[in-house]
């Protein structure tokens, strides 16, 4: 038997005016989808914004619905537009903010399984890393240089 370790390295910033300004445009993007989230059951708000190498700029926000899980997340609701709108198009970078109407969310919040799953197949599409930048309300922002930093055993079509 081998032992084999997995080690994640994510850049924290202590908040958005830390960031780089283009990114800090991004997650304002992020915010204003987050507001505009269809979360009447959960009460918690989740914004996503993409930057595509074109420099357009795309949203999402969740979307929730009675019959759970029938909803959408954020992530895969703007990665999936990006895909529809721009079938060759690239993805740079994306800002994800959360906000709960509950309480206060002070810590990054990272994309879910199924989110990391959908912007897997995306960085394996284009060929090329996505930066990753989450955030909750207020405070610390995360940064994964790529999805590989937080789905580092994803499951890709090599498999199939």
């Amino acid at each position: 038997m081998k032992k084999h370790t997995i080690e994640i390295n994510l850049e924290v910033y202590d908040s958005v005016s830390e960031l780089p300004q283009e990114i800090q445009n991004l997650m304002n993007k992020a915010q204003q989808a987050r507001e505009d989230a269809y979360a009447p059951y959960s009460r918690f708000r989740v914004g996503a914004a993409l930057e595509l190498n074109s420099g357009e700029i795309v949203i999402g926000n969740n979307q929730e619905n009675a019959a759970f899980p029938s909803g959408l997340c954020a992530e895969r609701v703007a990665i999936y537009q990006a895909g529809a709108t721009h079938p060759n198009g690239s993805i740079k970078t994306m800002a994800i903010t959360a906000r709960s109407l509950q309480h206060k969310v002070t810590k990054p919040i990272p994309p879910c399984g199924a989110c990391r799953q959908a912007i897997a197949e995306y960085e394996i599409k284009q060929e090329s890393p996505i930066a990753i930048y989450f955030m909750g309300e207020t405070g610390k922002v995360a940064k994964a240089n790529s999805i590989a930093d937080l789905l580092p055993l994803l499951f890709d079509k090599s498999y199939l």
